[in-house]
């Protein structure tokens, strides 16, 4: 199950996506995280004292992994983040062992990290962040994740989560609201950018007080609201850096993350809509910049035969 964690900026999102990541790696649950936000800060959140390589300075690798020997694909260097797979790709799997894995992913106790990277010197003034995260995006094109694997994305802060089609690479998004206006107006916004794309959304409140800030809440999202977190002297520790098993997590914030698990282990997926949405997005890429770029008509990668449903792969291997 592959899920979206958004937000405002200090809403929480890297918290609640870390205390996810480790409650479910607590189960014995598979688990693969991928920080995706401008803000580096997944790995700190799961205790890890050192990055992961980047995803970002490895597109090189990763594009010619994935290209396999697809002939609809010319060169590794006419992949652009939104190409799809189509038959000859390489596709991946949350628990192999691959060059991809190998090289760009860390353990982060018990849980496989993938990290965009941040902006460097160069970067600064003539780079766009986007084109990191679409490392991420091309990962998530190609990915074949079982209903019991958990592919947690800590995405990019308020509205930059629509600069591409990332957004709609999920089963489900959760997002991280603050009983606040301006907490409460990015899930609004959210919810008109995502209106016509299907996308399963779940509020989870951060940082409630009482039950004034959970009625506040509740008046602004309705029944989107799954559950909220109180503030916690567990996560508050973990950031003064004095970190405790998630064990040790608060009873009534815990049963918060076993609220959010059983609402993605509860969502239909829909591996039709995946593929339907993969390819608009990538005609519209292809029509707004990546033809002009590569010099090529990039509307020749997509294989209308071709689905990553599981049971159609299987056919089609047959």
């Amino acid at each position: 199950m592959k899920i979206a964690f958004v937000g405002k900026g200090g809403a929480g999102k890297t918290t609640l996506t870390a205390l996810f990541a480790r409650h479910l790696a607590s189960q014995g649950r598979t688990v693969l995280a991928l920080d995706a936000d401008i803000n580096q800060n997944l790995a700190v959140a799961l205790g890890r004292t050192g990055e992961p390589p980047a995803l970002g300075e490895h597109l090189p690798l990763i594009k010619e992994y994935l290209r396999g020997n697809n002939p609809r694909i010319s060169s590794a260097a006419t992949m652009v983040k939104t190409t799809p797979p189509g038959r000859g790709s390489r596709l991946l799997r949350v628990r192999e062992d691959n060059p991809v894995w190998d090289e760009c992913l860390r353990d982060a106790d018990g849980i496989r990290l993938g990290v965009t990277g941040g902006f460097a010197a160069d970067d600064l003034g003539v780079s766009c962040y986007h084109s990191k995260v679409g490392a991420v995006e091309l990962l998530l094109n190609h990915l074949v994740d079982a209903d019991d694997e958990y592919v947690l994305v800590d995405m990019t802060a308020g509205a930059d989560a629509f600069a591409s089609g990332l957004f709609t690479r999920f089963d489900r998004t959760f997002i991280a609201c603050e009983p606040t206006v301006r907490g409460v107006g990015v899930y609004r916004q959210y919810l008109e950018y995502a209106a016509d794309y299907d996308v399963a959304v779940s509020v989870i409140g951060n940082k409630v007080t009482d039950a004034a800030d959970e009625a506040f809440l509740r008046d602004h999202t309705g029944a989107d609201l799954l559950a909220t977190l109180g503030v916690s002297r567990h996560v508050r520790a973990a950031e003064q850096g004095r970190p405790a098993p998630i064990e040790d997590l608060e009873p009534a914030n815990r049963a918060v993350l076993d609220t959010m698990r059983a609402a993605v282990d509860g969502t239909s997926r829909d591996w039709d809509r995946f593929t339907r949405q993969a390819r608009e997005f990538h005609l519209r890429n292809a029509t707004a910049w990546a033809n002009e770029r590569t010099g090529e008509d990039l509307a020749g990668q997509i294989d209308p035969e071709f689905t990553l449903d599981p049971a159609a792969l299987s056919v089609l291997a047959s």
